[in-house]
């Protein structure tokens, strides 16, 4: 019943394409959010449909340290993707443009314009959403996974966005069942982009979660 009111309360952009929201020189986001909804729908029909695994064992260690350097290329996976996300950004000398002070946030989940600036009080202001949230992953597939697939999933840039920190809060671990950008223009591109990690990881989706996807992806 939620999941069919929610499909219902959907209102996406009526576009072959799925779209960011975003201008093309509206900031660095926006890059890679454009995809095809046929193959959306065809990435989705073949997802594998269960329901939730117990959240028994979860734990946010399980998925490695926050924000490890996987790439090895010298910064956080937090800093890559405020490196890859903000625009007009600046960084603290002495660690090879590694460390983002400021720089402009046009945020896909809102649409508002978030000035980023470092620092023990704002920092927050600006969080690094997992599109699949790891608890989310925990209960449809992950915690069969070894520690290393889970360290990669949790620092995968495809899986990582750069968003409204309270926005982030609000979302918390939910799915596309229970929450979606407030900005309705990007939910295609939203949707598009969770199955496309779905079907990477081999994760599946609840019936709930699979009804709100076609919802969004109806229209797009």
């Amino acid at each position: 019943m939620a999941a069919a009111a929610l499909a219902v309360a959907m209102t996406v952009t009526g576009c072959g394409e799925l779209e960011a929201g975003l201008t093309p020189d509206s900031g660095k986001a926006a890059k890679g959010d454009a995809a095809d909804a046929g193959e959306a729908r065809k990435k989705l029909d073949d997802l594998a449909v269960k329901g939730r695994a117990p959240k028994t064992g979860f734990d946010r260690d399980e998925f490695g340290p926050a924000w490890a350097d996987v790439d090895h290329n010298g910064c956080d996976t937090r800093n890559d993707i405020l490196k890859r996300d903000l625009r007009e950004e600046t960084f603290k000398k002495g660690t090879h443009d590694c460390v983002v002070l400021t720089g402009i946030l046009d945020d896909p989940y809102s649409g508002k314009r978030i000035e980023f600036r470092r620092g023990q009080d704002t920092s927050s202001e600006v969080q690094i959403d997992h599109l699949i949230p790891l608890s989310d992953a925990w209960q449809k597939g992950a915690q069969k996974w070894s520690e290393t697939k889970r360290k990669e999933f949790a620092n995968d840039p495809l899986n990582l966005l750069a968003v409204d920190g309270p926005l982030n809060g609000q979302k918390s671990d939910s799915d596309a069942a229970t929450w979606l950008p407030p900005r309705k223009s990007y939910r295609c591109a939203y949707i598009a982009r969770q199955i496309e990690v779905k079907a990477k990881y081999e994760l599946w989706v609840t019936a709930a979660e699979k009804d709100a996807m076609k919802g969004v992806l109806s229209s797009c």
